[in-house]
């Protein structure tokens, strides 16, 4: 980033400044400017929405800061949803930690809803009935978040991170820079994937896999992507936070599915020639040998909705259980947000899955809290976000495998593998 000193605040803006609106609001405008200066912006923009990460407890800091807000009595200014927190709120009795660790994550929880947040606890926003439009400016954290609403919805954010995202939120600002600018939405790297066989899409595994090695290969690059015959939301979903994950992708263009991607030229820069790399079989081999910490060995669980599952995926899971149960010894997990939960609810889902022993995990994910207790055996996953993560977060052999060969392990209580590539 580069320092600028050509930031220029309007009236608004140094009135929250100077301490009008309260201490809570200063401090939360002095951050956006000092953000706004790292990024060399000019000026700041209104933003419609803000989507707040930083309500996950880290340590101290977490309380110490949003403690300040409340007590400086800031309140967001715009519509904010929570990602997810320590805790599921729902289900209290899946934490499987110590409790003082919980306590400090229900009271960041309960603080950040003290701001006027609303208490979605979801890193999956983009579910609930309201979203951003195309070109509408926002302040979202969570990087699958982020590069789902930059690169499905169209609108517009930068990767903001803890702190930022509510300091955005309170004052309703953001600094115009950027994913913003029209400038800052043009492809940088081709990623050619025609050489992959049409069947490949057929596995729901590719998407993820996918995601990865753009991740890998592009970092905070936005990446073009040619050759995918169509996707739907929930493929997209688990290609950006893939991509996010391995790398630190905020946008990506699929050619002829993304909406600002309708011709391979639309998103190129002018004059400027890209980078093309080819993608085939043997980069997605080995992508899926980065997600795997372990190839074989006692299955001790399985773990699905990273990020947060939709209704759809809880429909194909019910079709896929068919009526079975899962095993004793391999407990089936799902993570999904308290909205999504609801309406499962209502359709009667939540209950049969729950008769069929799926555990739904509501507020949380189970590879960033302590939930899945010390397991004896690997963990089986179908997405590329927590086979990447959780080996660090919370210490367990991961196997990433495709959802069908996921749900077949969990019934039969050792892994059962398809293998499409």
């Amino acid at each position: 980033m580069t320092a600028s000193p050509a930031l220029v605040l309007d009236a608004r803006d140094r009135s929250y400044l100077a301490g009008d609106h309260g201490p809570g609001a200063a401090l939360a405008m002095r951050v956006l400017v000092a953000v706004a200066r790292a990024m060399g912006a000019e000026r700041l923009i209104d933003i419609d929405s803000a989507h707040v990460d930083g309500c996950i407890y880290i340590g101290p800091v977490s309380i110490d800061f949003a403690r300040r807000l409340v007590e400086g009595g800031a309140k967001v200014s715009v519509p904010t949803t929570l990602n997810v927190g320590a805790v599921d709120l729902l289900h209290p009795e899946l934490w499987n930690g110590d409790a003082e660790l919980a306590a400090r994550g229900r009271e960041l929880m309960d603080l950040y809803a003290a701001l006027g947040c609303s208490p979605t606890w979801t890193c999956a926003p983009y579910q609930l009935s309201e979203r951003p439009g195309l070109g509408a400016h926002v302040a979202w954290g969570e990087s699958n978040a982020i590069v789902f609403a930059n690169s499905v919805l169209g609108a517009r954010t930068q990767r903001y991170g803890d702190f930022v995202d509510i300091a955005a939120a309170i004052v309703g600002r953001a600094p115009l820079a950027g994913l913003h600018l029209d400038s800052g939405r043009r492809a940088e790297v081709v990623i050619d994937v025609r050489g992959l066989p049409p069947t490949a899409f057929d596995d729901d595994a590719v998407f993820p896999l996918l995601g990865h090695v753009v991740g890998e290969i592009c970092g905070s690059r936005i990446p073009v992507v040619v050759g995918v015959p169509e996707a739907n939301e929930d493929q997209l979903k688990a290609f950006g936070a893939a991509s996010a994950s391995s790398g630190a992708v905020a946008l990506f263009h699929v050619v002829g599915v993304t909406p600002e991607a309708p011709t391979l030229e639309s998103v190129l820069p002018e004059g400027d020639r890209l980078p093309i790399v080819d993608i085939g079989v043997a980069d997605l081999r080995r992508a899926f040998e980065q997600l795997c910490t372990r190839a074989d060995g006692r299955l001790a669980a399985v773990c699905l909705g990273t990020p947060h599952y939709s209704i759809r995926q809880f429909e194909i899971l019910l079709d896929m259980l068919d009526d079975r149960r899962v095993h004793e010894n391999s407990p089936l997990y799902v993570n999904t947000g308290r909205f999504v939960y609801h309406e499962i609810e209502t359709r009667g889902w939540a209950a049969a899955l729950g008769e069929l022993g799926v555990r739904i995990v509501t507020d949380t994910c189970t590879y960033n809290t302590p939930i899945l207790g010390k397991l004896d055996g690997l963990v089986m996953t179908d997405s590329a976000k927590w086979a990447w993560y959780a080996p660090r977060n919370v210490g367990v052999d991961v196997l990433f495998a495709n959802l069908r060969s996921c749900v077949e392990s969990a019934v039969e209580g050792r892994i059962v593998r398809e293998h499409a590539l």
